[in-house]
C-alpha cells in the first residue's frame, strides 16, 4: 500500500493518535512538514489517503503552501483518494470544496460536548449508537459545510463541527489528541487562553484534569473515524 501523507502545518501539532491508529492497522504513513519548507506534492496519487493536521495560522491567510494545497485536496477528491482533516485541515478541505471559513463568533478552547447528526450518513461514518461525547477543540474560526458535503457533528458553540463526503471526512474538533499534545498546547497555548475569556474555554488546569479518561473517551470516538475512513484507502 502506498502511504497515508500527513500534512503538518505547525511544529506542535503532529498527527498524535492519528499515526497510533495507522500504524495499528499497519497502513504505512509519512508527514509533510509544510512549516518546515517541505513543498506540497502535485500528485495526490503517490498516496493512497491525505490527512491534514491543525495549525494557528487561516486558510485566508497569504501563505504560500495554502493554494497549493487546496489544489491538492481538489485533485485528490477528483481522484477518489480519501481526505481527512482536523481543525485547519478540515478548514482547508471546505474551502478548497467550495465551502468558506469565517471568524467565528466566540472561541472554543478545551473540552465540550460534541453531538452526532441523527442522519443514515453520521451513523454510517459514527455507528448507530454513538451518544454525544466530550470533543477537544482549539479554534477561533469555522467553516461552512461545503457544496455536496452533509453535517455530521455538531456543538452548542460552534453547529458545523464535521462534515462528510464520500470518501472524505472534515473535522472542527480534534480527535487525535493525545496527553503530550495536550500538555504542548496548554504550556505553548497558555497566553492565549488567558487573553480569551468566555464561555467555550477552559483554562489549562481544567482542561488537563482527568486527561487519561478523557483521552480514553475521545480516542473511542477517533477509532471509529478513523477506522471508517481507513476502509476507503486503496
Amino acid at each position: 500500500m502506498k502511504p497515508v501523507a500527513i500534512f503538518r502545518h505547525f511544529h506542535t501539532e503532529g498527527p498524535g493518535y492519528f499515526a497510533i491508529a495507522l500504524e495499528r492497522s499497519c497502513v504505512p504513513w509519512h508527514v509533510v512538514r509544510i512549516d518546515a519548507g517541505e513543498p506540497v506534492p502535485d500528485d495526490p496519487r503517490a498516496y493512497s489517503g491525505l490527512a491534514f493536521m491543525g495549525g494557528p495560522m487561516s486558510v485566508n491567510d497569504a501563505l504560500a503552501w495554502i493554494d497549493p494545497v487546496l489544489r491538492l485536496i481538489r485533485s485528490a477528491v477528483a481522484a477518489d483518494i480519501p481526505v481527512i482533516g482536523h481543525c485547519l485541515g478540515g478548514q482547508l478541505m471546505a474551502r478548497a470544496l467550495g465551502g468558506t471559513v469565517t471568524r467565528h463568533p466566540l472561541k472554543e478552547i478545551g473540552w465540550g460536548e460534541i453531538t452526532p447528526a441523527d442522519t443514515s450518513l453520521a451513523k454510517h461514518w459514527l455507528g448507530a449508537d454513538l451518544a454525544p461525547f466530550s470533543g477537544f477543540h482549539w479554534h477561533g474560526e469555522t467553516f461552512s459545510i461545503p457544496p455536496g458535503a452533509q453535517l455530521v457533528l455538531s456543538s452548542r458553540h460552534c453547529t458545523n463541527q464535521a462534515f462528510a463526503l464520500g470518501k472524505h471526512f472534515g473535522m472542527q474538533c480534534h480527535v487525535e489528541m493525545t496527553a503530550e499534545l495536550i500538555e504542548t498546547w496548554c504550556r505553548t497555548g497558555a497566553q492565549e487562553i488567558a487573553d480569551s475569556p468566555g464561555p467555550a474555554v477552559q483554562a489549562p488546569a481544567e482542561i488537563e484534569r482527568d486527561l487519561a479518561r478523557r483521552l480514553a473517551d475521545l480516542h473511542a470516538v477517533a477509532d471509529r473515524i478513523y477506522a471508517r475512513w481507513m476502509e476507503g484507502l486503496r
